[in-house]
């Protein structure tokens, strides 16, 4: 199952769930998929949705998905984290006035490049190489977070402070 959230933030995030959907459409994705819409206005066709979801659901869903995949917020890439997945995330950008501005894209960018824990996605037409190739890139990243949480907290804690 792939799991997509896209957080709770007011603004649409219409660009990934209709490219989540369309995927599931062309059968580029074959698996079954949960998203979270939000406050999107685009309703999937495609794909299982749900506006809001629960936390204890959301705990659920992350633990039982083969691919989570989420925008920016650092709340919704740490948790698949810290049950040692490898999240792809889109990060809202502003340009598409997903978000007041580029914050989300910034503080994944520096993540990804500092930590190497997650696959950042700011070209909305690579998700699907993303997607079809998720466990290769997943197994050549080598981040071994599993072990490695209270380390990745302290990074992570130094580049919130600097930003």
């Amino acid at each position: 199952m792939i799991f997509v959230t896209v957080g709770t933030h007011e603004q649409p995030f219409n660009r990934l769930v209709k490219a989540i959907d369309d995927l599931k459409k062309n059968e580029i994705i074959k698996e079954d998929v949960l998203i979270q819409t939000g406050f999107s206005t685009y309703e999937p066709k495609y794909c299982q949705w749900s506006k809001l979801i629960p936390y204890q659901q959301m705990v659920n869903n992350i633990e039982e998905a083969h691919i989570v995949i989420t925008h920016g917020g650092p709340a919704s890439f740490i948790m698949p984290l810290q049950m040692g997945k490898t999240p792809i995330v889109v990060p809202r950008q502003h340009q598409f006035d997903e978000h007041v501005n580029d914050h989300q894209l910034e503080f994944a960018r520096n993540v990804a490049e500092r930590m190497g824990t997650i696959i950042v996605v700011e070209d909305i037409r690579k998700l699907e190489e993303y997607i079809t190739n998720y466990d290769e890139i997943v197994t050549s990243m080598q981040h071994g977070m599993n072990s490695n949480n209270a380390k990745f907290c302290e990074e992570l804690e130094k580049i919130v402070e600097e930003m």
